[in-house]
């Protein structure tokens, strides 16, 4: 087969439809009128005697042949990407880091750095896209984003995990609760009270499910709603319904005066989740993601960057997707 008619820009084409799902949208986020992206990656199809997307459904799916030609196109274009980053070393603190994050660290992790990131390094224009554990990881793999923040330990095959810090659980509870008069909160105290929980998808979630489980014999009452933020929870327990769990940098952003009247801790050893910036192991923008590490940990509490907590105490994420 002669693939000497077939261009980098039809790769692209192709990557964007099936990152989009959509034509048109695709076009437009490749900056192209819509019958100009479609005729080059008919042609592209022409050459390869392949159907690639499948036309007739919306949003379009990609063939199971057409799914073999777009894993080798991202391949083809990572590769063709790296031939300009290994001319271009010193110029690597410069242009596009995408920087996944997910949803429960984005709020207290994005305003202690970002500030401080982007006066050392007026070059990277930073884009952070929120983005829960399962979708970061993919987007690693497939390039889409260049690093990512999320709760680790997920010991995930071609991605790195750079520890950053471990961040304490704390139990938040309403005005005039029991628990209250108590210095420290053991699991097994919450065993009868309602826990109000994020939505399904979060790993934060699956780490307050293994938290209040641990010590339950006889099950326990969790309640979820479908929130996505700790203030939504906090909310719902100053109404006075049930209680509920939220992580340090949640609580250090509370007065000190709400602290001492609705948080306590948890009983040594103090439950934590491990806190990692991620890359897959052949990145190349090395440079960048050293500024990125750099800057996060200059800008994380002391404490939590220092602690060494017990293994058995660093809850387990969401676990990661099957192949």
């Amino acid at each position: 087969m002669d693939l000497s008619a077939l261009t980098i820009q039809q790769l692209r084409y192709v990557v964007a439809v099936d990152r989009h799902r959509s034509f048109r949208d695709a076009a437009l986020a490749s900056h192209v009128s819509q019958p100009a992206l479609s005729m080059q990656i008919k042609k592209l199809e022409e050459l390869l005697d392949v159907c690639v997307f499948d036309r007739s459904k919306q949003p379009v799916i990609v063939t199971e042949k057409g799914g073999r030609v777009v894993a080798q196109a991202k391949l083809a274009l990572e590769h063709f990407e790296r031939i300009g980053s290994a001319a271009g070393r010193q110029e690597e603190l410069s242009g596009t880091f995408r920087l996944g994050i997910i949803p429960t660290l984005l709020p207290t992790l994005v305003p202690l750095f970002l500030s401080q990131f982007t006066r050392a390094h007026p070059s990277i224009n930073l884009e952070i896209v929120e983005a829960k554990t399962t979708t970061l990881l993919r987007g690693l793999r497939e390039g889409a984003i260049d690093g990512g923040l999320a709760a680790t330990p997920l010991d995930v095959a071609g991605v790195h995990e750079r520890v950053l810090c471990h961040e304490g659980f704390f139990v938040y509870l309403p005005e005039g609760h029991a628990l209250l008069s108590r210095g420290r909160i053991h699991q097994a105290d919450l065993m009868d009270e309602h826990v109000w929980l994020l939505s399904e998808g979060h790993c934060f979630r699956t780490q307050v499910l293994h938290l209040c489980s641990a010590d339950r014999r006889h099950g326990g009452r969790q309640c979820s709603v479908q929130c996505e933020s700790f203030e939504t929870l906090i909310g719902i327990v100053d109404s006075g319904l049930g209680v509920t769990i939220v992580p340090e940098l949640v609580v250090r952003a509370l007065p000190a005066a709400r602290q001492a009247a609705h948080v306590r801790p948890f009983a040594i050893p103090e439950p934590v989740r491990e806190i990692s910036f991620l890359h897959a192991r052949e990145q190349e923008r090395v440079q960048a993601a050293d500024a990125l590490v750099h800057s996060l940990r200059s800008a994380l509490p002391p404490d939590l960057v220092g602690r060494k907590p017990r293994r058995n105490a660093v809850l387990k994420p969401v676990a990661p997707p099957r192949k």
